[in-house]
């Protein structure tokens, strides 16, 4: 998909997503190699975004599987269309139990899942397997097969190969530790909260009315709520809302009524309203 690294970097800005040279070397690699991507780091950071952005790049479909505790494989991969098996058996009452067996077991009734609507066909595709670490353990040993060999095997039809690799990205808010064989299987990618440079030039990106003036206040007091001990700290997704607050308020200079009337958009915790609050020195940014 990508020529060089500062090819991904300027067709990834062209869909509105500002890569640092991290992540543009990063996807460059994953393309180049043909390795999925594991993308960690805190939520809000672009994780998720970053692979909508690559589909779009790539004229490719994005198919995710997003995952929560108690996916399992009926979920993810596969499963047969029951309601639909029974009536095809009900209909079929004069057929011996192989007649019966060879039709419903088919391609009629199988109902796809994300892992293997991403490895049939040939067009090109982003397979996005979203918040990986939220998955039960087990699900991991399922990841392994689709992702080491492309192959999915559904014992009723066979082995069913990829003839189209997908461009595959797994992120992970790292709640829990993923295990050291799907590691080995993928390029891996921290993502952390942007240098303060990179997070002015995306709000201004992704709030075009906000002046250049607000937009370096706007970051520079997000990076002071972040070095705060805070139960959680403002990701870049909640510097964006803040912004779009501030214009939709009509401020145009941040001072400390306008701050703290509006910390709610950018803490969603009381503790860390109340700590900011009493922390946050705006003379000083």
């Amino acid at each position: 998909m990508f020529k060089t690294v500062d090819d991904v970097s300027a067709r990834l800005a062209e869909t509105g997503y500002l890569a640092s040279p991290a992540v543009a070397t990063t996807v460059f690699l994953a393309d180049r190699l043909g390795k999925p991507l594991l993308v960690e780091g805190p939520a809000g950071v672009g994780k998720t975004e970053l692979a909508k952005a690559v589909a779009e790049v790539a004229g490719a479909r994005l198919v995710r599987l997003q995952c929560y505790e108690g996916v399992d494989e009926s979920r993810a991969l596969y499963e047969w269309n029951h309601a639909k098996q029974l009536l095809r058996i009900s209909a079929g009452r004069d057929e011996t139990w192989d007649e019966t067996r060879t039709d419903i077991f088919s391609e009629e009734f199988l109902l796809t899942r994300p892992l293997l609507t991403a490895i049939r066909g040939d067009d090109p595709k982003v397979l996005l397997i979203d918040e990986t670490d939220k998955a039960d353990v087990e699900v991991e040993g399922l990841l392994l097969e689709v992702l080491s060999d492309f192959q999915v095997t559904v014992p009723e039809l066979g082995t069913i190969t990829a003839t189209r690799r997908p461009f595959v990205v797994l992120t992970s808010n790292a709640s829990r530790e993923l295990s050291e064989a799907l590691r080995r299987r993928c390029l891996f990618l921290h993502m952390g909260f942007p240098e303060e440079e990179l997070e002015r030039r995306i709000v201004r990106l992704k709030v075009p009315g906000l002046d250049e003036t607000l937009a370096r206040s706007v970051v520079r007091v997000v990076g002071a709520l972040r070095a705060m001990d805070l139960r959680k700290v403002p990701s870049v997704a909640e510097t964006i809302d803040w912004a779009r607050t501030l214009l939709a308020l009509g401020a145009d200079t941040l001072d400390e009524t306008v701050v703290r009337t509006t910390l709610g958009v950018l803490l969603k915790h009381q503790d860390d309203v109340l700590k900011a609050t009493a922390k946050l020195d705006m003379d000083a940014l």
